[in-house]
């Protein structure tokens, strides 16, 4: 976990369809916004300046979209250059990327689940190894959603704890995630959370899903976060600790006192978990 980031810290999505409203929020409206490095590397202009005043402004944290970790493909070097360059240039403060495979032959543009097995375990654990020497640093993988899972040897906290402890690396917890995929394959989400290594857990994601008519969740980033991921959020403060925390909203943007709403959500539950003296930065 990187210290430079209070761990009673709520952070928004750095999308291009929020600058206007991001540009407005005053200094302490949040703690950190989170943007995906793939989508600005290179980027000029009115945006780029935009990128850069709101860097100036609040730490920024990134979440890599394609470095795809679990795939066979040789990891993208020049991207990874590129990536180093822009953390260090905004002084990003935590980097993190998906625990999955999102290229075969050239991008598939979607995040892919990796089977559970010892052999993938071995795979994706000497990537991210390479990917923390190249990056210098630390880095979190996130349990994504999935909704197959080919040829499972184990079960995905198992999986999980196997990548984070021969990777050494941390885990960026999506609790919506956690919450989809319990619902879709039967298991019992704070059960799930009880089997993961409180000193692994750097940071977390909550976000909003969709309930299709026959029972089927999706994870979409689209919606408001519903009541029992609110509660996940909260039972994972109590097993984990409290860690800088991303409302992460992709698109279809209510107006931006809603997502303050959402923000000033995850703070007032941090602050149920923390000492009163810590909840000073």
């Amino acid at each position: 976990m990187n210290p430079t980031l209070h761990t009673a810290s709520a952070g928004l999505g750095l999308r291009r369809g929020m600058l206007t409203d991001l540009l407005a929020l005053t200094p302490d409206a949040v703690d950190f916004l989170e943007c995906a490095p793939d989508n600005w590397i290179g980027v000029g202009g009115s945006f780029g300046k935009v990128l850069d005043e709101l860097s100036t402004r609040f730490p920024i944290t990134c979440h890599g979209l394609s470095l795809s970790l679990g795939g066979t493909d040789p990891l993208d070097r020049r991207l990874l250059v590129r990536t180093r360059e822009f953390i260090d240039r905004h002084a990003v403060t935590l980097y993190s990327e998906h625990l999955s495979y999102c290229a075969a032959d050239g991008q598939l543009y979607d995040l892919l689940p990796l089977p559970f097995t010892e052999e993938a375990v071995r795979h994706v654990a000497a990537r991210i190894s390479q990917v923390q020497d190249m990056l210098g640093r630390r880095i979190a993988v996130e349990n994504i959603s999935y909704y197959a899972v080919p040829t499972p040897a184990m079960s995905e906290s198992e999986f999980i704890n196997a990548v984070l402890a021969e990777a050494d690396c941390d885990l960026l917890l999506d609790v919506n995630n956690v919450f989809v995929n319990a619902c879709n394959h039967g298991y019992d989400a704070f059960g799930f959370l009880d089997q993961l290594p409180p000193d692994r857990v750097a940071a977390y994601h909550v976000a909003g899903h969709i309930d299709q008519a026959d029972g089927l969740k999706i994870d979409t980033h689209g919606a408001t976060v519903k009541g029992l991921v609110w509660t996940l959020l909260d039972h994972a403060y109590a097993r984990f600790g409290v860690r800088p925390t991303l409302l992460e909203r992709d698109f279809n943007f209510p107006p931006i006192a809603e997502l303050m709403a959402e923000v000033a959500r995850i703070r007032d539950t941090q602050a149920a978990h923390l000492p009163r003296l810590e909840l000073v930065p």
